[in-house]
């Protein structure tokens, strides 16, 4: 019998966390159900989710900023069936498809003068791969530098240039000669540069774990370094570009020009896979030299039309919904409200970003009763206030967050771009709520234990996987 998925959905509903510990990764079920995110989601639509029990959600993590559309976007559904219906000659590998030109001329369009050409591959991290190999053929250097805190991805290569030691170990030994400097550090960038072997600095304009931001003095000495040490500056751009910060990339804050710039993400319009790597055309056809080497650097599913159609949908919203704009609109708005609570609560000490990319920073407060119960916390586990808050978000005001990195205290919200000022005012006041529950007493705690306890309670009785014959 043909597969049909209204069937499997109706007949298999309430088994996704039982054929996840059988078959998939038992720990994330874990997690989930351990702080009581364990919802069984039935739609998406716009900035909201719904569960089975027509509960709705506002999602600020939007698929770590995947859609940046919302979700179920009518514009890149569209082009999507249409493109179906087409029986479009996907993949022929042996061709030189229309639909990947015409996404890579509208990228080339949005970017700096010097960027000419675009390599198409599946996800972020296999585009900063491809931007470590293009950056090593174009400068015959072996060495890549990264920055402390950084995500480039978790294949080998991004690995390497990862930030977070939780990430690799076990892993190792990754890329030799990767070297990490701090962030923010034109010094420390320029005593590895000065080496005359490193290929790259792979850098974004702004880190996402933690949502870090560093002054525009910085990146004006970064990119010089780059230029007088003939090393390639790189602008990781998966998650802070396509129009998060306020501008389509999140680098022209600075005014820089990277040599390579890697996307994905909301390319994908939220639902086909794609990456794109962004070159100049020295770099790109270091790469792809001559005839002889037209396939040196390729992937199976890099040019799918399938994706360029959500690309080439996604850019068309883009212009016509405004989409870079509003993001600024509405991320001016969430730092007017929030810049209130910062004034309100001694434990939210900031906020940071550009435009919908937020961290909100907690930290130690003042007065003596609120710092004894914020040091008790720290002494079980580091950053579990933000934990703390994170947990009722979802369960008192239905709103999902997630902590910025592990051992930080820092909150990170990716809204949609389409989000407007219904969705900063909902927030706001849950946020709101939350915080005077923190600060007034011991109520926030027991809530925590509360859920923790419930949440063990469930996990004990698992509905059990259905066989099928």
């Amino acid at each position: 019998m043909a597969f049909d998925v209204a069937t499997a959905l109706q007949e298999r509903h309430g088994e996704n966390f039982a054929l996840h510990n059988e078959y998939l990764n038992p720990q994330l079920a874990k997690v989930l159900k351990t702080i009581g995110f364990d919802r069984f989601y039935t739609r998406g639509e716009g900035c909201y989710l719904y569960d089975d029990q027509g509960t709705r959600y506002l999602d600020l993590l939007a698929g770590f900023g995947v859609y940046a559309l919302g979700r179920g976007h009518p514009a890149v559904k569209r082009a999507l069936h249409d493109a179906i219906d087409l029986d479009l000659p996907n993949m022929v590998q042996l061709d030189c498809a229309l639909l990947p030109g015409l996404l890579a001329e509208q990228l080339v369009a949005r970017a700096h003068d010097g960027i000419r050409r675009v390599y198409f591959c599946n996800s972020g991290t296999e585009a900063t791969e491809a931007a470590i190999k293009f950056a090593r053929r174009a400068t015959g250097r072996p060495r890549v530098v990264f920055c402390d805190h950084a995500f480039h991805g978790l294949t080998t290569g991004s690995l390497a240039l990862n930030g977070g030691k939780e990430f690799k170990e076990g892993f190792g030994p990754l890329l030799p000669g990767a070297a990490q400097v701090p962030f923010g550090d034109a010094d420390a960038l320029e005593r590895e540069l000065r080496r005359g072997d490193v290929a790259a600095f792979v850098v974004e304009p702004i880190q996402g774990k933690g949502v870090n931001v560093a002054p525009e003095s910085y990146w004006h000495a970064a990119q010089e370094l780059c230029r007088k040490h003939r090393t390639l500056f790189v602008a990781d751009e998966v998650q802070a570009g396509m129009g998060r910060t306020g501008r389509f990339f999140a680098h022209e804050h600075y005014g820089l020009e990277p040599d390579i710039v890697t996307l994905s993400k909301a390319l994908s319009g939220g639902y086909m896979p794609v990456g794109a790597v962004l070159a100049t055309e020295k770099v790109y056809m270091s790469v792809y030299s001559s005839i002889e080497r037209a396939m040196v650097h390729s992937t199976t599913f890099g040019r799918n039309q399938l994706a360029m159609v959500a690309g080439l949908a996604t850019l068309g919203v883009f212009d016509e919904e405004r989409i870079v704009e509003r993001a600024r609109e509405t991320g001016e708005a969430f730092e007017a409200a929030l810049s209130t609570l910062v004034e309100r609560y001694e434990m939210l000490h900031a906020v940071r970003g550009k435009g919908l990319l937020i961290g909100l920073v907690f930290g130690k407060p003042e007065s003596r009763v609120l710092r004894m119960r914020w040091n008790a916390l720290e002494a079980v586990r580091t950053a579990l206030f933000s934990q703390m808050v994170v947990v009722p978000l979802f369960h008192r005001h239905r709103v999902l967050t997630q902590v910025a990195a592990d051992n930080m205290n820092v909150i990170k919200l990716l809204p949609p771009l389409v989000a407007g000022q219904e969705e900063v005012d909902y927030f706001v006041a849950a946020l709101d709520d939350v915080l005077r529950d923190a600060h007034q007493g011991s109520g926030l705690l027991r809530e925590f234990g509360t859920t923790m306890a419930k949440s063990a309670l469930r996990r004990g009785s698992p509905k059990p996987v259905t066989t099928r014959a």
